[in-house]
């Protein structure tokens, strides 16, 4: 394995930030968000991705800091679709997003709401930041000599910025690299009038007329913009890893700019980086819709995925590939593909050639939600248990009862799969996967030659189900007694359906016949 050390993109990034930065006793990689809404799997796959290349790392015993700042300290610009009392946020437009009011009168604070929403639900997929909150730090003054460093660094900052601009989009007559929350209505409305050249800072809002002198240390209303507020808390945090979406990496974007400014004004390199692509949704994750502005969050993810597999949706592809999280039929590939590297990883299941090897070994690592586990968990392929749960109407126990060799230490891991699978073929599946069996005396309206093929399947197969060795077995057996009854074999498929399910197609039948068992498939039919 160690000539493979740096076959996954999470090795790669974690060997180029040492050899950038060299040894050191910590190593500080960052991530972070604004919370001005439900934060989706699109925010998630920074959150990730950072979390994939801190285990790198510390593989290599190495100590790291995983910083996630909360930007709750940004103006809340607008009213997200999603939200409710809509009214009453509309008061609080052009405030900083802490002093908004949840309007689920959940938690003190709007940010707030989306904060706990996000730092409840990491920990189930391994994800354990230090979380940094920014109208804190700012509030406190902490960031004082970093604001005024930028006021003493004005021009230059201004040189910087419109480095990347074209004539019409440069910096026109006076302008400061700070903004301020009015002291006197908490809107962001101000113009700045004066600085002292230490830590006065003059200025006037243009909502409520206020006029106030502050000093930049316990000025609670003050902050940077946001083209030197980050670079200043690359800085300020020594941080060495901080990726970002392609919008920030686009050219002459933030992240280009942010560079100058960290080594130009702060005096320190810009971490290692590197772009990741956006996420598409594919299917409808339940009642989910769009145009009511409800996004994908990770809860939802965790809903029909387990907490491994959501890990593996994002440690299987690299950052800067864009790809869709699916809710339709794709999410039996899925775990499919899943089982597969697991197969692999435990040594069930050969791989093509051993870096394929290597590197589905790594992504399984990546993928455990803790540490790879001391067995390999029990694995029923998903279809089969959308199959079993159907016919058990969503019961779980019964489930789990019917599994042959499933040990108590594995049971958990299958019982949150069932849990998973329950869910999507309630809310997500598309109708024509979903089934439920008739009761016994339910008839469906047959054509008669229909019916005594139907008869002729009970008798001749059903009855002799347990002989079968094989599911090929009881195929051909089905395939014969069409043939016997005259008939096309489509059409007896679709009689046998409708007889068991009311639907002319479902699961394999072969394989529905022998899950069902001989009993259940003859109480049924027993009246034809």
């Amino acid at each position: 394995m160690e000539q493979n050390r740096d076959i996954h993109w999470a090795d790669q990034t974690a060997k180029k930030i040492l050899d950038t930065w060299g040894e050191k006793d910590l190593y500080t990689c960052a991530s972070g968000i604004t919370p001005s809404g439900t934060v989706h799997v699109g925010n998630f796959r920074e959150i990730i991705s950072v979390e994939l290349v801190v285990r790198a790392l510390r593989d290599r015993g190495k100590k790291v800091r995983f910083i996630y700042s909360w930007d709750d300290y940004d103006v809340f610009r607008k009213v997200p679709l999603n939200m409710p009392n809509p009214e009453l946020l509309e008061k609080y437009l052009r405030f900083p997003i802490i002093m908004v009011p949840d309007p689920w009168g959940r938690d003190e604070s709007y940010a707030r709401h989306h904060e706990v929403d996000v730092e409840k639900v990491l920990p189930e997929v391994g994800i354990y930041p230090e979380f940094i909150y920014q109208a804190q730090r700012y509030r406190s003054g902490a960031y004082a000599s970093s604001m005024r460093r930028a006021l003493e660094m004005r021009e230059h900052l201004k040189t910087i910025l419109d480095k990347y601009r074209d004539e019409d989009h440069k910096i026109q007559g006076e302008w400061w690299p700070i903004s301020v929350f009015c002291s006197n209505c908490n809107r962001d409305t101000t113009e700045i009038d004066d600085w002292d050249g230490e830590w006065g800072l003059s200025y006037h809002c243009e909502t409520c007329g206020f006029l106030e002198k502050g000093d930049l240390r316990t000025l609670k209303g003050a902050k940077l913009l946001w083209r030197v507020d980050w670079p200043m808390r690359w800085a300020y945090e020594k941080v060495d890893f901080e990726p970002a979406g392609k919008d920030h990496h686009s050219q002459g974007g933030s992240f280009d700019t942010s560079k100058h400014v960290v080594e130009e004004v702060y005096g320190r390199k810009p971490p290692v980086t590197f772009r990741y692509d956006f996420i598409g949704i594919k299917g409808s994750p339940g009642k989910m819709s769009s145009s009511k502005g409800k996004v994908v969050d990770l809860q939802d993810l965790l809903r029909v995925y387990q907490p491994e597999i959501v890990r593996y949706l994002f440690a299987g592809t690299r950052p800067n590939t864009e790809f869709v999280i699916s809710f339709d039929l794709d999410v039996i590939k899925i775990y499919e593909d899943y089982d597969r590297t697991e197969r692999i990883y435990w040594g069930v299941e050969k791989a093509k050639n051993e870096e394929v090897e290597a590197l589905e070994r790594r992504i399984y690592e990546l993928s455990q939600v803790d540490r790879v586990p001391e067995e390999m968990p029990y694995q029923i392929p998903f279809r089969h248990l959308c199959n079993l749960l159907q016919i058990h109407l969503g019961n779980i126990d019964a489930v789990l009862s019917l599994l042959p060799g499933l040990k108590p230490s594995q049971k958990a891991h299958v019982e949150r799969r069932a849990q998973c699978a329950w869910y999507w073929i309630t809310e997500c599946a598309p109708e024509d996967f979903r089934f439920f069996l008739r009761k016994p005396g339910e008839l469906a309206s047959l054509p008669e030659a229909e019916a005594a093929a139907l008869r002729r399947l009970r008798d001749e197969v059903v009855e002799k189900l347990d002989t079968y060795a094989t599911e090929n077995d009881i195929a051909e057996a089905i395939y014969a007694a069409a043939q016997s009854s005259n008939i096309e074999p489509k059409r007896l498929f679709i009689a046998a359906y409708q007889a068991l399910i009311g639907k002319d197609q479902g699961p394999r039948l072969a394989g529905f016949l022998k899950t069902l068992g001989k009993e259940k498939v003859l109480s049924i039919l027993k009246p034809y």
